[in-house]
């Protein structure tokens, strides 16, 4: 079954259907929040309120509409909203490994990802967000346009001056 498929279902009022969902997206939108806000329970509460909206407001899904679009943009709005109530921009991605990464890096690794992290941190926002979404969420320039309203050529010059800004961010703390 679809993401597309499932959430038909639940718009059709066959709640079950958001379990599968729920198990799809759980952790790639749990590290979507801790690659923002770098707190453990901020980001498990966020994921819980990004599955709670998505069923209270499971009408506004449109048939033909990509789920992993539409999830990511309530996802968005629920870290806006969270931007609001907090007023800070703190980012801390040296805690924001992914939570199925157990093993050890190697130092180099690890120096490279601390280094990397620290030039994520002084991109601008919009920048950050771009990049997260491409390179960490995988989501396609498509479904990228489609959440923040631009167009996919956009979304490419966007994205390549993120990178490009990125590069010269890391040239420079090294």
């Amino acid at each position: 079954m679809t993401d597309e498929q499932a959430m038909q279902s639940v718009k059709a009022g066959d709640l079950d259907k958001a379990a599968i969902l729920f198990e799809r997206y759980k952790i790639r939108l749990f590290n979507f929040f801790l690659k923002f806000c770098g707190d453990e329970a901020q980001s498990q509460d966020m994921t819980q309120n990004t599955f709670y909206r998505m069923l209270k407001y499971r009408q506004s899904y449109h048939e033909g509409q990509p789920f992993k679009a539409w999830i990511y943009q309530i996802a968005r709005n629920i870290l806006k909203d969270s931007y609001k109530e907090n007023q800070t921009k703190m980012i801390d991605l040296k805690s924001a490994r992914q939570k199925h990464d157990t093993e050890t890096e190697p130092m180099m690794q690890h120096e490279r990802e601390q280094l990397l992290h620290n030039a994520l941190k002084k991109l601008p926002d919009d920048q950050r967000e771009i990049l997260i979404l491409s390179r960490f969420e995988e989501l396609k320039y498509e479904e990228i346009g489609q959440m923040l309203g631009l167009s996919v050529a956009n979304v490419k010059v966007k994205a390549h001056r993120a990178i490009q800004k990125l590069k010269e961010l890391i040239q420079n703390l090294e």
